[in-house]
């Protein structure tokens, strides 16, 4: 068996998950890496005190928002769950198996067009405020193995994320916004991920990018994945107004 790549999405918005130009382009990430065994995301929307991982058959569907229209809010994503799959995740990582989360909608709002027929086993791992960007990168690294054994290991945030400045109405990406997701990518095509982890040193007005982390993080558990010859590829590289990248990637 081959191993399976790493994908990064920037989910943007929850009105994504209603379809659009962002949503076309996940589909289209499904249907050039088939379906694995099953995946672990991490969501920039599921923060703890120490590292967990959803370990129930049959995973909710959370809701975790606001202002929005019944139509998304009547949104369900059934992908089954794996309590075989947390075990492992476990044993890498010693994640505490729990029921007491789902699948927020950093994931599903995604994998609702990656796998729309909601057939691929999905965990998630908490992002533990406990540490800092290097501590995720070393234990996103843990979780190498799992790409031989038939899992994509997946983040969903934004590389830049700044909803203070975020233009409702849309418009023209900031130039400090653009100048930073091209460093992001950047490094990552280098395969550089200190330069990641010091991202506040990588580009000048990244903590404009990136005012607050938990968007940023899940990037570091799919850089960590990659391996000499590993190709780097982009889909869906633009900023939505103004100062949401919703730029995904796919290593391996």
């Amino acid at each position: 068996m081959s191993a399976q790549p790493a994908l990064f999405f920037g989910h943007g918005s929850p009105l994504n998950a209603l379809g659009g130009p962002f949503a076309e382009a996940w589909a289209e990430v499904g249907r050039a890496v088939g379906k694995p065994r099953g995946v672990v995301m991490v969501s920039a929307h599921w923060e703890t005190n120490g590292l967990g991982v959803t370990a129930q058959p049959q995973p909710e569907t959370i809701h975790d928002f606001g202002a929005f229209g019944p139509e998304l809010h009547a949104m369900q994503y059934p992908a089954p769950g794996s309590p075989e799959l947390a075990r492992r995740v476990s044993e890498l990582t010693g994640a505490i198996q729990t029921d007491a989360w789902g699948l927020d909608h950093g994931t599903w709002s995604v994998l609702a067009h990656v796998w729309p027929e909601a057939d691929v086993p999905v965990v998630q791992l908490s992002l533990d405020r406990r540490l800092d960007a290097a501590g995720h990168l070393a234990l996103a690294r843990k979780l190498q193995p799992l790409r031989d054994e038939g899992i994509i290991i997946a983040g969903s945030g934004d590389f830049v994320h700044n909803l203070r400045t975020w233009k409702r109405a849309g418009g023209e990406a900031y130039d400090w916004a653009i100048r930073f997701n091209d460093a992001v990518k950047a490094a990552l095509v280098r395969g550089d991920n200190q330069a990641l982890v010091d991202w506040v040193d990588l580009a000048e007005d990244a903590q404009l990018s990136v005012p607050t982390d938990e968007h940023y993080l899940p990037l570091l558990y799919v850089a960590a994945q990659r391996r000499e010859g590993d190709p780097v590829a982009f889909f869906n590289d633009s900023i939505e107004g103004g100062s949401i990248s919703m730029t995904g990637v796919r290593i391996g």
